[in-house]
């Protein structure tokens, strides 16, 4: 399941269903929002396991999360 919104992905992330991240970073500045990244209890331990880039300067990384 892909999560894509800010609030419901911070529910997921506390309630610790998350198995992988994947990040895709777009480099463009758009000023202020809601972070994609919550404030949380504690760290997120992650494993990268893959990093792609496309043209224009678009990056994805994917992280396992460690348990």
């Amino acid at each position: 399941m892909d999560v894509g919104g800010a609030t419901l992905a911070a529910a997921a992330m506390r309630a610790g269903l998350i198995d992988e991240y994947v990040v895709v970073t777009h480099p463009v500045l758009i000023g202020g929002g809601t972070p994609f990244f919550p404030t949380l209890d504690g760290w997120v331990n992650v494993n990268l396991v893959e990093t792609r880039t496309f043209p224009g300067g678009v990056l994805l990384t994917r992280y396992e999360a460690r348990r």
